[in-house]
């Protein structure tokens, strides 16, 4: 999910996931502690955990938890496959369904079945004859919308992909760079899930002849162009439709100071593309037993339950708690586009390309 995929919390004040991390060090940049009392976590930017969670694992496990953010997923994911003979840290928290194979390719990890993913819900599990990742969390990347910019216009927001291509949406979306984006590349990935290998091109002709616009990455996006978010607000964002995450809308609200009765943005359903994060146990780990210890963590019940009101994010283990905010603002998609990761390995980067050069140049 990655900022690129950043989500939600410290822009929504100032938005872009944060949360409360107090509790973890702060990596010096080295490769691995090398400390057998120490579990280096290498991750995106949006990585967050509550305090007194990380302490009870540290106390619990022995371990002290350090970790290193590395920008966003592309480029974490990225920069742990060029060090991965000697990586930066024991654990990789942040690669999604869009970027996995690149990842798995590569071998970035090693085998590890972490305790209790046999309680994580089926239709999360990848790798299983292998076990070289760990699914810890999902979430579905959508089109929001600005509640009060339509209901001013007495316009009906769009509901489907379809709509997006209609004249009466023209020059209202903005939309992140599929190449350099997390949400970027999870929204082109939407739209050949559901206009298929020949169809997705002429959809995406008909966008750009609309006005989609398409920035660098989702802090521009959903900060500065979107008209509905807080901080674009504080910007004089003028692009009422911006592509985002379901659970936009109930970080709009929790973090709002009042907090409003409802929403003030929307997410469009029949947009939406389900993303999924993992972890997994870096080849070549200085602290493998560490590393275990924290995967095995990462799928317990504690940090599932902890991890939505950080991350903004759905948990993927059987009974782990949902927000009652995220059910009433942010409810995961009924029926979301989705693709298995070994077709996104077989054509991600062409589409890419592809997509560059139409909507790009």
């Amino acid at each position: 999910m990655s900022n690129n995929i950043k989500r939600l919390t410290a822009a929504v004040v100032g938005l872009g996931m944060a949360g409360t991390l107090a509790a973890c060090g702060s990596s010096d940049g080295g490769q691995g502690s090398g400390d057998s009392k120490t579990v280096t976590l290498v991750s995106h930017d949006s990585w967050a955990a509550s305090k007194d969670v990380i302490a009870a694992f540290e106390k619990q496990s022995g371990y002290k938890v350090d970790v290193l953010k590395d920008g966003d997923a592309g480029q974490a994911v990225n920069k742990a496959i060029l060090t991965k003979d000697n990586p930066q840290g024991d654990v990789f928290f942040g690669v999604d369904n869009t970027l996995l194979s690149r990842a798995l390719d590569n071998g970035l990890f090693q085998s590890y079945e972490a305790k209790g993913s046999d309680l994580i819900l089926p239709e999360y599990r990848v790798d299983q004859d292998k076990h070289r990742v760990t699914p810890v969390d999902t979430g579905d990347i959508c089109v929001n919308y600005d509640k009060k910019y339509f209901a001013d216009r007495e316009l009906e927001p769009p509901r489907s992909f379809d709509d997006l291509v209609k004249p009466q949406y023209k020059n209202l979306l903005v939309t992140e760079n599929a190449s350099a984006s997390s949400p970027g590349l999870g929204f082109l990935l939407g739209t050949a899930a559901k206009y298929g290998d020949d169809g997705w091109e002429g959809y995406w002709k008909k966008l750009k002849a609309n006005g989609v616009k398409v920035v660098d990455g989702w802090e521009q996006a959903y900060n500065e162009e979107f008209s509905g978010s807080s901080s674009g607000k504080k910007a004089k964002g003028d692009r009422p439709l911006v592509v985002s995450y379901a659970s936009s809308p109930p970080a709009e609200v929790l973090y709002a100071d009042p907090k409003p009765s409802s929403a003030p943005t929307g997410v469009a359903e029949g947009t939406c593309f389900r993303q999924v994060e993992y972890a997994g146990l870096l080849s070549n780990a200085k602290n493998t037993e560490g590393g275990k210890a924290f995967l095995d963590f990462l799928v317990g019940k504690r940090f599932q339950d902890d991890m939505p009101m950080n991350m903004f994010v759905y948990p993927v283990r059987e009974g782990a708690q949902v927000p009652p905010e995220f059910v009433k603002y942010g409810p995961q998609a009924k029926d979301p586009e989705t693709m298995d990761p070994a077709k996104i390995a077989d054509h991600r980067d062409q589409w890419v390309k592809s997509w560059t050069s139409l909507v790009l140049k």
